[in-house]
């Protein structure tokens, strides 16, 4: 999926957006307070949705759109996001300076 076209693209995008809103918003689960928190999961969640389907597989030929696999673009967007954030707050934790 190297040469996607621009639809494949946007439903990529769309996939990382839905993850974003859900664990920044939803879940409120958050490194950064403000916007640039919400882009950084956006970006992490292109990056999973594009990974997915070629790691977990091609699953539900009906839920395909233009080409891409939509449960395993979602999840890999989900998981991404997360764990780019949980990777960054376990770094911000063990850097910071412990109180004596």
């Amino acid at each position: 999926m190297i040469g996607m076209s621009f639809g494949a693209f946007l439903v990529l995008l769309v996939a990382g957006v839905i993850a974003a809103v859900v664990i920044h918003y939803l879940l409120r689960y958050r490194l950064l307070e403000g916007f640039d928190g919400f882009l950084g999961k956006c970006i992490a969640g292109w990056v999973g949705a594009w990974i997915g389907p070629p790691v977990l597989g091609h699953w539900f030929e009906q839920v395909k759109l233009v080409g891409v696999y939509l449960i395993p673009a979602l999840l890999g967007a989900f998981a991404v996001a997360f764990a780019i954030t949980a990777i960054g707050k376990v770094a911000a934790k063990t850097c910071s300076p412990r109180p004596s």
